[in-house]
This record gives C-alpha cells, structure tokens and sequence, in this order.
C-alpha cells in the first residue's frame, strides 16, 4: 500500500510539473484605452505593465490612444492581432459594435479582458462599479443642497461606464421630488476642456441652478474653473474618479464637493492577472468583477490613499 501511495505522488508530482512546463508565457500585452491624456489611463496602464513584469520582468506592455473613436479602436486591436500579442487590455469605445474586433482577437488565440467598460464578447472584465459610483456621488450631491434644487449632470461618451454613473445618479437624485434635473444630455468628453466648454454653456444658459454631476473629474474640474471665470458660487459640484486634481480641488478653494473614486491600477492590475490565467486555462470564477467606490469629500480627504 505504501509502495502504491509513492507510485500517486510521484505521479502528481510529474503532473504538476508537466502543467508548469506547457504553462504559457506571458511576452506581450496590448492595451486600448480612451485616452492617455487622462491621469485615468496612465494609472491604469502602469497597473497593467507592473501586473505583467510580475508574471515575465521581460513582458512587453504596448498602450494606445482609441479617442473614443470606434475604427480607431479597431484598427489598433487589429495591429495588437497582426504583431501577435498574448493579452489584450481593452477600454472599450462602444461596448457593443466593438465586439467584431474582439472577435478576431480571440479567433487568434488572443485573450481579450474589458477594463473599465464592458466589451461585448471579452473573455472577462474588470471595472468599477459604477452604478454605484454614481449612486453616492448624488446622493451627497443631494444632501449638500438641502435635497431640493435645481441640479444638472453632465454627460460623457456613452460607454457603459458612463451610462451605468448617469443612471445611478438618477436613482439617487429620484428619492428627492424636490430636485429638478435641468440637463442630462451634454458630453463633456471626459476632459477638462470639454467640461469647461459645456459648463459655460450651462451657465449662460441657467441663471440659477445649485448642484452639477459630472461623470468624470476632468470635467468637474474643467466646469469649476468655468463657474470661477464667470463669477458664479452656490454651486455644488460632485464626480466619479478620485483623481489626483480632484483631491487637490477638495484641499483648496473650489466649488468641487466630493468624487466617488475608482482604482484603475488595481483595474490593470487584476486585468493581467485574470488575462494570464484565462491563457492557461484557469477561467475566471465570475465573469465580471466590480471594484466598490469610495466617496471622497474634504472630510476624509487626507486619509484618501489615491491613485
């Protein structure tokens, strides 16, 4: 009997290593996301490239600008497929037309994980919730102008990310019937010149309104130097993102309230994690996982870790 429990251990012992020698190597990943401009992205991409230096010191980490352009988008999965890379990274431009794109990919033996948005036929995705993000985002919004008002949110590119923070904002801002909603529907492009832009438009426009929801913090940064240029104050304004502008917005003079922050090296982090088991065969145990925001005001700022 014992001669027969050394036969199964060294038996599993071969299979384990066997295992280990068909593991696949992680040489190259490549990462689309909206723009690496935005603090955001870059955040992001360090997680990821740190993440796959972890797995293989020399794993090569390519990241690229979609500019929230579809083709655009495409055209670099595409590039990622033809120049043979391991792992894609994708922050989606449109969560659902992108998904032909994603489909090469994996036809290519690619794995393909979403990252901050949803991508229509990723093997996996990591992201916020952002649901919830814009759940707590207004309601302090709500409760910082006394729960009655008038309050505008200002959109951005309609990825899910962004859908998921206008909808939960909503549900927030619905328990009050005594808040109004003046705009919902102007895209700040998720920077702070177009956040600047639509919100001179909105103060032109509205001569008295008390709370402003913006869908990322370049925006809300962007909209609180517009309301300083024109004079105007009484303004209460809240984000998503938990950026480092944004917490040096709370540590200073500006109408920005609070941001419900995100953890996108974490995203990029979990992202090639994830990637990299799913190539060896180890599936996720959800297909989704949502990281829970943390709502950020100038009461808790300074023990915000940040980014």
């Amino acid at each position: 009997m014992k001669y027969l429990k050394e036969i199964a251990l060294i038996g599993t012992i071969l299979a384990c290593d066997a295992h280990m020698a068909h593991a696949r190597e992680l040489r190259t990943v490549g990462v689309s996301v909206g723009s690496l401009g935005n603090p955001y992205f870059l955040s992001l991409v360090k997680g990821a490239t740190d993440a796959a230096h972890k797995i293989n010191p020399n794993a090569q980490v390519s990241a690229v600008s979609s500019d929230y352009d579809l083709g655009k988008q495409s055209s670099q999965i595409d590039n990622f497929i033809a120049s043979g890379v391991d792992l894609i990274l994708l922050a989606a431009a449109d969560p659902h037309a992108v998904s032909a794109a994603v489909g090469r990919a994996k036809a290519a033996g690619i794995a393909v994980v979403a990252v901050d948005v949803e991508a229509d036929g990723a093997d996996a995705t990591i992201q916020t919730d952002n649901t919830q993000a814009g759940r707590v985002s207004c309601a302090f919004l709500a409760s910082a102008i006394g729960g009655k008002g008038h309050v505008i949110i200002q959109n951005g590119p309609q990825t899910s990310s962004v859908i998921e923070r206008v909808n939960g904002c909503k549900e927030s801002l619905a328990k009050y019937p005594d808040i109004t909603i003046l705009s919902d529907n102007q895209n700040g492009k998720i920077s702070r010149d177009g956040g600047m832009d639509v919100m001179m438009g909105y103060l032109t426009r509205y001569p008295d309104f008390q709370g402003l929801f913006t869908v990322s913090d370049p925006q809300a940064i962007g909209s609180d130097l517009a309301a300083h240029q024109l004079k105007r104050t009484g303004i209460v304004i809240t984000s998503v993102d938990g950026s480092p502008d944004a917490v040096t917005a709370l540590k200073a003079d500006t109408l920005i309230a609070a941001t419900a922050s995100q953890s996108p090296a974490e995203q990029g982090t979990l992202g090639v994690q994830t990637g990299y088991d799913i190539l060896n065969g180890k599936k996720p145990a959800q297909k989704v996982t949502l990281l829970a925001p943390q709502l950020v005001d100038r009461r808790n700022v300074a023990a915000y870790r940040g980014w």
